[in-house]
């Protein structure tokens, strides 16, 4: 299993109560609801990095 960062992350307490329901209702405790919706963001942005899965063939090869 890969390494996860630590890091202390300060938070509105009304927020986080907002975040353990979540976490809750889905299943997930707090960090993973906190990680799963920071994913979701950077996915969105288009600034999660995109993993190429060694069985997909590039768009270029495609037209050939």
């Amino acid at each position: 299993m890969s390494q996860k960062k630590r890091f202390l992350l300060r938070i509105d307490p009304e927020l986080y109560q907002s975040l353990e329901k979540w976490a809750a209702d889905e299943f997930r405790s707090v960090n993973g609801q906190i990680e799963f919706l920071l994913k979701a963001a950077t996915r969105k942005a288009g600034r999660y990095p995109v993993k190429k899965d060694k069985n997909q063939v590039d768009d270029d090869s495609k037209t050939q």
